[in-house]
């Protein structure tokens, strides 16, 4: 991930470097936007931060191998998407926990399935979603959104 980051910081370096000389006030504007926009995030960074550094000292790798693991087959998978469904927060806040998963033995499809239904279903919004759509349109949204976060993990589970 260190790499990967490098790589990004590097590209958007060059880009801010290239565009100084195309157009100063733009580019300078767009920095000011970017921290600004990195002051807002700061907050949320570190509340992640602290929720995976608390899943990783509270859970042991086998606890989350026991609840999330390959050998938990189906359960896992379910437990995975069912957590990711009761969780709320931003799709950012979802990634380095699910990469805490993957790191104390969860088996992929499961941590793909809480990613995806972190993401697309919302148990806990699902009162106000069918207040503005209807509670038929909610739950065969969820519903449709948990089965295909399912079968989306095992395809994952399958290409790895």
């Amino acid at each position: 991930m260190f790499k990967v980051g490098v790589i990004y910081l590097v590209i958007i370096s060059v880009s801010y470097l290239i565009l100084l000389r195309i157009d100063r006030g733009k580019t300078l504007l767009s920095l000011q936007v970017a921290g600004r926009s990195l002051r807002k995030l700061i907050p949320l960074l570190i509340a992640v931060f602290g929720l995976v550094g608390l899943f990783q000292v509270f859970l042991s790798p086998d606890q989350v191998e026991q609840a999330l693991g390959a050998g938990n087959g189906w359960m896992s998978l379910f437990l995975g998407g069912a957590l990711g469904a009761v969780a709320i927060g931003p799709p950012l806040a979802a990634y380095p926990l699910a990469g805490s998963m993957l790191d104390a033995g969860a088996w992929p499809p499961a941590v793909a399935a809480f990613v995806i239904t972190w993401i697309s279903i919302g148990v806990i919004t699902l009162p106000f979603e069918a207040s503005v759509f209807s509670i038929r349109y909610a739950l065969l949204r969820n519903g449709i959104g948990f089965i295909s976060a399912l079968l989306v993990g095992l395809l994952l589970g399958a290409l790895l």
